[in-house]
């Protein structure tokens, strides 16, 4: 058996061009044997993401329906109480589910008790045996540091698209605030989720300096979620076109090859993609997705847990336990 492809955080953009650009069949080969060596390639991680506060967000983000200042039909919602979180939680185990995220609209944590509720929160979730995440916005070291202490495995915070057309895309908050909320949540010991977005009006190059910054981060994410535009009607962003499912196998297998030990997680967009299109992202080295009893991601529609584990067994894939990480940095 060949040794494991090396880790690597010294990727220049050219090594990553060369990558991106292969001829596709050529890649996914390159993704999947890479997968092959890092990973037990039938396994896929069922995760649950549940909004546990919904709308009202002060941000601009183009290509969010849970802005304040655009005109959706998502409904405001207030902080869910904590047993029926708790409830959402049990049902994700049941149905499969080894990691259970929580996201919050909000710009950012404030010390308050509504942040005090989400603590206890988390710390129910670990109690359930799964991983457990949350994605609030902006956050300080300290957050941080009490977010770990209440058991938090993973935080998600997406770069959304390359630093040059960041601004494009958000003008409420910088990069460099996406960066600093990273680099706080490593500091306190917990697992990074970060991924992006593609079908935002970017362009390959975008795609490509996004991937070099998580694969030039000091420790690569644990998680890379690759998004494709969920096209919310009402945003600033709701006339672009589907996103060519080629283009999401394509980043996920550079993901894949660039950071090989990371989750890479099929995120938005599956609703508008065959099984025989989910099947291709699989075998390009995706290793996740995201399901729910609700059949929603966030505020977009998403298949339901019944139909993922339909696929699953299609494919020949099985649900992944929890995971055995290290969180030591």
């Amino acid at each position: 058996m060949t040794d494991k492809t090396v880790l690597r955080n010294d990727w220049t953009r050219e090594e990553i061009e060369a990558i991106y650009h292969l001829p596709l069949l050529e890649l996914v080969y390159k993704a999947a044997t890479v997968h092959r060596e890092w990973n037990d390639p039938e396994e896929i991680q069922i995760s649950t993401l549940l909004s546990i506060k919904t709308g009202g967000c002060p941000e601009d983000c183009s290509y969010c329906g849970q802005a304040a200042r655009y005109h959706t039909n998502i409904k405001v919602q207030a902080l869910l109480p904590t047993e029926q979180v708790l409830e959402h939680a049990r049902k994700a185990k049941e149905g499969g589910s080894s990691r259970f995220c929580m996201a919050a609209a909000w710009r950012e944590v404030r010390n308050n008790r509504d942040f005090d509720r989400v603590i206890d929160m988390v710390k129910g979730v670990n109690e359930l045996g799964m991983e457990v995440c949350c994605t609030l916005g902006m956050l300080s070291e300290e957050q941080a540091e009490r977010l770990q202490e209440a058991g938090l495995y993973a935080y998600n915070h997406n770069l959304d698209t390359s630093e040059q057309y960041y601004e494009e895309i958000i003008s409420t908050r910088t990069f460099d605030h996406r960066i600093n909320t990273i680099n706080n949540v490593r500091k306190a010991g917990i697992t990074v989720c970060s991924g992006g977005i593609i079908g935002l009006g970017e362009t390959h190059r975008d795609r490509i300096s996004m991937l070099l910054t998580l694969a030039t981060m000091p420790k690569h994410p644990e998680s890379v979620p690759i998004n494709a535009l969920a096209r919310v009607a009402g945003t600033p962003l709701q006339d672009n076109e589907k996103t060519d499912t080629w283009e999401m196998v394509r980043m996920i297998a550079t993901a894949r090859i660039i950071m090989p030990s990371s989750m890479v997680r099929l995120s938005a967009g599956r609703m508008e993609m065959s099984g025989f299109e989910q099947g291709w992202c699989f075998m390009a080295g995706a290793n996740s997705i995201f399901t729910g009893e609700r059949e929603t991601l966030l505020v977009t529609p998403n298949p339901g847990i019944s139909e993922d584990l339909q696929l699953l067994q299609t494919l020949g894939l099985k649900p992944m336990g929890r995971a055995e990480v290290s969180c030591e940095l």
